[in-house]
């Protein structure tokens, strides 16, 4: 690991994706933290072209800076999708800065976006574990819990309601049982009363004059 100087405002740390770079000092916003380096490589040239690695920084369309080399402490800046800080590219001057754009405290780690093409390379395959990514993955999470329980509670309840509505129409069919039964009684009585009204009532009827009744 490389030597900083004191007079530095930052230190490599442990960081939750690795190794990363700490602000020791309060930064101001604005303030150039520090500058990334390294051997440039021309894409004309076919050998350089073809190295491949995770430091690799375009300045432009024909030169780019290999990081990779010890000596260049920036390379442990992590990725953030909302970073404290930002790259200065000057293609002309073939440098590059990080450059803070809010007011970082010490202790606080220092991150900038990395770029589309470096998230969909390096990042999107195993997913991004910057801060800000992290507590939108464990908000994500929180309501998926907090979801379920309420499906699961809307569950019990609706369960609940359906085992007291059976409980309830079980014990009123005993009563409606004995309804049916006085009812079906009461009707049959009728019914009866009226079979015998109707026999009494074609007893009755008169002998048709000229006809004598039959012994």
């Amino acid at each position: 690991m490389p030597a900083i100087p004191p007079t530095k405002p930052y230190r490599i740390g442990r960081s939750k994706t690795g190794l990363g770079l700490f602000a020791t000092k309060p930064i101001k916003k604005g303030t150039k933290i520090i500058r990334y380096f390294g051997p440039l490589l021309d894409s004309k040239k076919a050998d350089e072209d073809a190295i491949e690695n995770k430091y690799l920084f375009e300045l432009d369309k024909r030169w780019t800076i290999d990081g990779s080399i010890r000596e260049n402490v920036a390379r442990y800046i992590n990725h953030s999708c909302k970073p404290n800080a930002e790259s200065d590219v000057k293609p002309r001057k073939k440098k590059i800065f990080i450059r803070a754009i809010k007011e970082i405290e010490p202790g606080e780690e220092i991150n900038y976006d990395y770029g589309t093409d470096y998230f969909k390379a390096y990042l999107k395959p195993i997913g991004c574990k910057c801060e800000a990514c992290e507590k939108k993955r464990a908000k994500k999470k929180a309501e998926a819990r907090a979801d379920r329980v309420l499906q699961k509670a809307k569950d019990e309840r609706k369960a609940k309601k359906k085992a007291e509505k059976l409980t309830k129409d079980t014990a009123r069919d005993p009563a409606k049982d004995k309804a049916k039964q006085r009812s079906k009684a009461k009707a049959s009585t009728k019914a009866g009363g009226d079979a015998q009204a109707r026999g009494k009532a074609k007893s009755r009827r008169p002998v048709p004059p000229g006809r004598a009744a039959r012994s």
